[in-house]
């Protein structure tokens, strides 16, 4: 196969897995000792090869975690040649693994940077809302500190008329007391 950029050959390989249900690992990079620009790319399962055994120089172990690389062999390496085109120079196909979709319902980085964004418009409007509600919260408590200053001062009145009453009562109605 035949591809117009390295980037096209990549799309194309991440398509490919994302339908036979594997991901892809950018493996290795081949680059001109003069000018720097990438010759050739190599592609593969994300399971392919092993995790070293990583182990802290200082201090405590790293807790281990299982790995998901299998040994798988599957890989794809394109070459640029001198006409520009990337062609592919070796293909294997074969994986020992099964190939299914991944569990998190994703197939590729794109679907996981598509879910990525909905949430992040998602989370954007929940912000918004929460904004408004918050207003609205304190315009509510604003309004209930207000009501219970005027009711205050309303009883206080209340208060203040009751012993007005009951001083006058007091001084028509002198109670007797007792020798």
């Amino acid at each position: 196969m035949e591809f117009d950029s390295e980037d096209a050959a990549r799309k194309f390989y991440a398509e490919y897995a994302r339908q036979m249900g594997f991901v892809v690992r950018i493996m290795q990079r081949r680059r001109s000792g003069i000018d720097g620009r990438t010759l050739a790319r190599r592609l593969g399962c994300n399971k392919q090869g092993f995790s070293p055994n990583h182990r802290g120089i200082y201090g405590l172990d790293k807790k281990s975690r299982p790995s998901a690389r299998e040994g798988c062999k599957a890989t794809i390496l394109v070459k640029m040649e001198k006409s520009g085109k990337w062609v592919v120079t070796r293909f294997v196909k074969d994986h020992n693994h099964p190939l299914v979709v991944c569990s998190n319902g994703f197939n590729s980085s794109g679907d996981k940077d598509k879910k990525i964004e909905e949430l992040k418009t998602e989370l954007e409007h929940q912000e918004q809302l929460c904004i408004a509600y918050r207003e609205k919260l304190f315009n509510f408590i604003s309004k209930v500190e207000e009501q219970t200053e005027e009711l205050s001062s309303k009883i206080q009145v209340i208060i203040s008329n009751l012993r007005q009453v009951e001083s006058g009562i007091q001084k028509h109605y002198p109670c007797r007391r007792p020798q």
